[in-house]
């Protein structure tokens, strides 16, 4: 991520992050599960820190404004799916074939989080925020998102 990004190219920036990891894990499901497991942390720690850095530094910013409530509670809900589908990868217990399969399912989930956020989402928030606001989201969003990498990395 490069400094300067308004919220939604730092956004789009980590979003394109999240559908390389996703098509390396799937590429690896069908092949190799043992290299899938390893594969599956650095999804993780992304998701994890993109949906961290996104609900304080936008969902809730258009979540003061009423035409943003229902955005953001959706947007939020399936963060809430994708880390149910992660604390079950994460489960120890599970056979590889519900890991692969729970994987799977954690995939089509980011990837429909993804395209509806940025076809939807991102077109009504960008009419809620101002430009200022853009840009300072922006700042703060790519601050937090890289110290949560750091720390939890």
């Amino acid at each position: 991520m490069s400094q300067n990004q308004d919220i939604f190219q730092a956004l789009i920036s980590s979003h394109q992050t999240q559908r390389a990891l996703c098509d390396d894990l799937e590429s690896l499901l069908s092949t190799d599960i043992k290299a899938a497991k390893k594969a599956y942390p650095e999804l993780e720690i992304e998701l994890q820190a993109h949906a961290a850095a996104e609900e304080r530094h936008l969902y809730v910013p258009v979540m003061q404004y009423d035409e943003g409530l229902d955005l953001s509670r959706h947007a939020i809900a399936e963060h809430h799916e994708m880390d149910e589908l992660m604390h079950t990868l994460n489960d120890g217990r599970i056979s590889d074939e519900t890991w692969q399969t729970t994987c799977q399912s954690l995939i089509v989930e980011v990837r429909h989080h993804l395209k509806e956020e940025e076809q939807e989402f991102f077109k009504e928030a960008k009419k809620i925020l101002d430009d200022e606001q853009q840009q300072r989201l922006g700042a703060l969003y790519e601050v937090e998102h890289s110290t949560f990498e750091r720390n939890n990395g």
